[in-house]
């Protein structure tokens, strides 16, 4: 089925994109010589590229789609907590350090807890659109299942309705790159504007608007400019670019992930959602053979699941 191998594809494609996007961290190096090497196309040169965060919690969503077919919100819950607990340094952000030890002994206590994030307003950050790319293959067949799906997703960790919009764009991009691979999908501006008339009102479907008007030959430093790159780690500051930058390229991933490279900012994230969009359409054909052999593997479970 399409759906299932574009899933599968999709979390290729958003972990290699966010061991790729990690390399250009200032940790690693500077954002003048970072930016530099991107523009020159140099290839990082560590031999071990490591996900993060971005594609612990992803494959928590998979997991779960694997065994349910559909999000169980608690059983996702309970998957964010253990996958935490056992590996707690992945870059997670500060409310998900609040909030996941919580999630692994109480499963349930997401309904009061995520509320109670940020002084009661909830997470109207990037995470949950960071690791739903899959969920949007494997539902693309229905574009309103697509939404709720995601919807629900993105509820176990981000009560702000900014939070939920980003997983819903994210995943319906997803759906609409899987169609792509079958027959005739939107690309460029129509899909950003397809994405942005399914996604629920707010700055996350205003950040979508203005990027459907960023013409695709911009430079993405300007683009990224103009739509943010994700240093706010908020929603609205990370979809609309890194959706921008799949749209464009969208037969292939490796374009797409130096392109979006080229923004910077939370750029682990940044590429983790264009690499599992693109990826939903080409898998990994075309990616350098360099590039599959320092990437960080993913666990043998997701080939017996």
């Amino acid at each position: 089925m399409i759906s299932s191998l574009s899933a599968r594809d999709a979390l290729e494609g958003l972990a290699l994109g966010d061991a790729f996007g990690e390399r250009w961290f200032p940790l690693f190096r500077p954002a003048k010589v970072a930016f530099a090497e991107i523009r020159a196309r140099r290839v990082p040169g560590e031999l071990a590229w490591h996900w993060t965060d971005d594609t612990a919690m992803a494959l928590s969503v998979y997991r779960v789609l694997t065994a349910y077919g559909a999000v169980h919100q608690e059983d996702l819950a309970l998957a964010f907590g253990v996958t935490y607990r056992a590996d707690a340094y992945r870059g997670y952000g500060y409310g998900m350090h609040e909030l996941l030890p919580k999630l692994a002994d109480e499963p349930a206590s997401w309904r009061t807890e995520t509320r109670e994030l940020f002084g009661g307003e909830g997470s109207l950050g990037n995470g949950a659109a960071m690791r739903v790319a899959p969920l949007g293959a494997w539902f693309c067949a229905d574009l309103d299942e697509v939404a709720e799906q995601a919807a629900f997703s993105a509820e176990v960790t981000h009560a702000h309705p900014e939070g939920v919009a980003g997983a819903v764009a994210v995943a319906l991009a997803a759906a609409f790159a899987a169609r792509g691979r079958d027959g005739d999908a939107p690309e460029g501006a129509e899909l950003l504007a397809e994405v942005a008339g399914r996604t629920p009102a707010g700055e996350v479907r205003e950040g979508l608007h203005r990027a459907a008007g960023v013409p695709a030959g911009t430079e993405p430093w300007r683009a990224a400019d103009l739509l943010g790159n994700g240093q706010r780690i908020r929603a609205a500051d990370t979809v609309p670019f890194a959706l921008w930058s799949a749209a464009h390229h969208l037969g292939s991933l490796t374009d797409a992930l130096w392109t979006t490279a080229e923004g910077l900012g939370d750029v682990d994230t940044t590429c983790a959602v264009t690499g599992g969009v693109v990826a939903a359409r080409t898998g990994l054909a075309g990616v350098p053979e360099q590039w599959l052999a320092r990437r960080e593997a993913l666990p043998s479970w997701v080939d017996e699941s």
